[in-house]
């Protein structure tokens, strides 16, 4: 009697047989993305969510970049759905010769099939895989293709990868084209929300990086729609200007280069800010490689060899002296793009190119240009090279400074600052450091504390604002010394993330207006010189409670003005329940709050504190509402987008008075607790 096997299950004969042909399984068609999604765009989170978007528009943009499309449209529709548009060429729909489907099917429900590996249909594209439009087919509940050309309009249908309906001819039509309307699958992504922000800032990208393509976002999600417009005729020297907009410029004339080199478009644009910190995008044909690569490396070759060579030249510099790359790179803002026609990235996510011939190409464009601007500008050149001039002494006395106070925390115990109340644990995995606000807070830590596993750090005032200073006047700072020395893993550019002694940190500051400018002072420091600490997800914000609430012998805490409202009522109710005192008398009662912010304040029965800071609380309190892992609410600090980051610290630390003030008018009303 022969076994029968259910499908795609091998059958075993006995116990522990051998490695045998029956343990393959052949995933067909899309199934390797339903089964790994990850591995084809990203992760099943908002960004992987996001990337369905990415992927069709980067089909309309090929279009674009190839001259057969001026106008994509993106709509967001209710029920998370997504309508592509373009008025390109439109996918052919005849039979493909090798699947006996139409092309259109083919590209649609087949990994690695697509016009962009002949090499005659387009010369450069994003999708380098083939697999865009494939992917956002196989990991779409819903899907419809629709296609004008040749006079005529063709649609099919599919779920989860596959066909639902053949090529249908829709008619006659005038329009020329291709539409993408999906929506995500629940069955691969847990929360289905696009996000509009993030989606206008990638595309506003995309239209400066495709010049003369209009490109038009509609929201019809909720109420009344509303629909942005980008359009862009200066290329990389109008994004340049944009991404440095509100900031003060070292020089007027923005750096602007396009060439062709080995058979590759490089088109670069950068302009030197007053400020210190160091701004790169980089792009392969169209994609942002976030890790960089081969071009952003022939970039700054580029620029750290002409730069020394007219510094030299023009005798801004003797002898063996010579910029290194920080030094001419510091307070720049630079965009690099590449096209080319086989672009080689570091998996599906296209995080980092490859291609050595892209260095090569790109340092050769780059040279040329800017020795060229250098010579017919020369007063952005001799404002360039001063900025570069001044970064290098600035960076040696820094060095100097990162070494004196390395060498004196190893000299002092092993780094360790007398003001730290050290844990026990050295699992830096387990071990926590709390940054305290003075030394009331301090001793409270310290006493509240579990000292197993959690260290307490007090500064005395406010620290140094990193934003206006550079590393060697920061390093003068006792306070930044000590925690540096705490955190065990030095600063800046010898930061060693692999030495962090405590992967829990957290910043704790009373809840007033100098607990939070001393928390921002901290997270800017965090941000410009432990970045990777913020990368790892090792930063936290510690959130005490802002009132004590006493009914008798019970006791909360309210860590907002709701919460406290909300426990009022709910100790009214219950009161009223008790007592069957009539509501208009009770709500009376709960009005009356005796004496001013910050007192104790009794409301018929019930005592309510305001705590204007963390000294206030006893130790048992402070271990209870935000110390103790079973109870406390902790924020972690994340970034979300660089650049934005960056011109959110600028805004609020930096030295100009009037975008600061711009942003306090614009977000003000969207501050719950002014104090908080």
């Amino acid at each position: 009697m022969q076994k029968k096997e259910k499908k795609g299950v091998p059958s075993r004969e006995g116990k522990g047989e051998g490695y045998t042909a029956q343990d393959i399984y052949v995933l067909e068609g899309l199934d390797p993305v339903r089964k790994r999604p990850g591995m084809y765009i990203g992760s099943t989170g908002p960004d992987g969510l996001h990337h369905l978007i990415w992927e069709v528009v980067d089909n309309s943009l090929d279009e674009a970049m190839a001259g057969h499309a001026k106008n994509i449209e993106i709509t967001l529709l209710p029920k998370s759905q997504v309508h592509v548009t373009d008025d390109g060429r439109g996918i052919p729909v005849e039979k493909h010769a090798q699947t006996k489907k139409s092309a259109l099917e083919t590209v649609l429900t087949t990994l690695h099939a697509g016009a962009k590996f002949g090499g005659k249909a387009y010369q450069v594209s994003g999708g380098l895989h083939g697999v865009g439009v494939s992917v956002v087919n196989a990991l779409s509940m819903y899907l419809k293709a629709e296609v004008s050309r040749d006079g005529s309009k063709y649609a099919q249908e599919y779920s989860r990868g596959k066909a639902k309906t053949p090529v249908k001819n829709m008619g006659p039509s005038r329009l020329r084209g291709t539409a993408i309307l999906f929506e995500p699958d629940p069955e691969i992504f847990r929360e289905i929300s696009f996000d509009i922000k993030k989606i206008l800032f990638h595309l506003r990208q995309q239209a400066y990086l495709t010049p003369g393509v209009k490109i038009t976002v509609s929201d019809k999600r909720d109420g009344e729609p509303f629909v942005y417009t980008f359009y862009f005729e200066g290329g990389l020297a109008s994004y340049v200007h944009y991404l440095t907009r509100e900031a003060a410029a070292k020089h007027d004339t923005v750096f602007y280069v396009k060439g062709e080199k080995e058979g590759m478009v490089a088109e670069v644009a950068f302009r030197y800010m007053e400020e210190f910190e160091t701004y790169e995008e980089s792009f392969a044909n169209n994609i942002l490689t976030g890790e960089g690569g081969t071009h952003l490396t022939g970039f700054r070759s580029a620029l750290t060899r002409t730069l020394n060579e007219y510094a030299k030249k023009n005798n801004y510099l003797k002898g063996e002296d010579a910029l290194t790359g920080d030094d001419v790179r510091e307070g720049i803002t630079a965009v690099v793009s590449v096209k080319l026609r086989e672009p080689q990235f570091e998996g599906q996510t296209k995080a980092k190119l490859g291609n050595p011939e892209a260095k090569t190409a790109v340092e050769a464009v780059v040279a040329e240009g800017l020795a060229d601007f250098l010579e017919r500008n020369p007063q952005d050149a001799k404002a360039i090279v001063e900025n570069s001039l001044l970064a290098s002494k600035a960076r040696k006395a820094a060095k100097a400074a990162r070494q004196t106070v390395l060498r004196k925390g190893a000299l002092e115990g092993l780094s360790l600052p007398g003001k730290l109340a050290d844990c026990i644990s050295r699992n830096a995995e387990e071990s926590e450091l709390y940054i305290v606000e003075g030394e009331s807070a301090g001793g409270s830590g310290k006493q509240a504390r579990d000292r197993r596993f959690q260290a307490i750090l007090p500064l005395r005032g406010k620290i140094l604002n990193v934003e206006r200073a550079r590393l060697d006047k920061i390093l003068e700072s006792k306070e930044v010394r000590a925690l540096i020395i705490a955190l065990g893993a030095a600063i800046a550019e010898d930061f060693d993330i692999e030495k962090l002694r405590y992967q829990r940190i957290v910043i704790m500051t009373d809840a007033d207006v100098d607990g939070s400018h001393i928390r921002t002072l901290l997270l800017t420091l965090f941000y410009r010189y432990f970045k990777p600490v913020i990368e790892r997800g090792y930063l936290y914000v510690a959130q005490p409670p802002l009132y004590r609430i006493q009914a008798g012998k019970q006791i909360s805490y309210a860590y907002t003005d709701v919460q406290k409202e909300d426990a009022l009522k709910a100790l009214a109710q219950d009161k009223k329940k008790s007592e069957k005192v009539p509501a208009k008398k009770k709500a009376k009662e709960e009005s009356q709050e005796e004496g001013e912010e910050g007192a104790v304040a009794k409301i018929s029965g019930v005592t309510i504190q305001r705590y204007k800071g963390l000294g206030e609380m006893n130790p048992e309190q402070l271990w209870e509402t935000t110390m103790d892992p079973a109870n406390r609410v902790l924020l972690r600090v994340g970034i979300e987008d660089g650049k934005e980051a960056d011109k959110t610290f600028d805004i609020l630390m930096g030295d100009e008075v009037l975008p600061r003030k711009k942003f306090i008018q614009t977000h003000a009303k969207s501050v719950k607790n002014l104090d908080i």
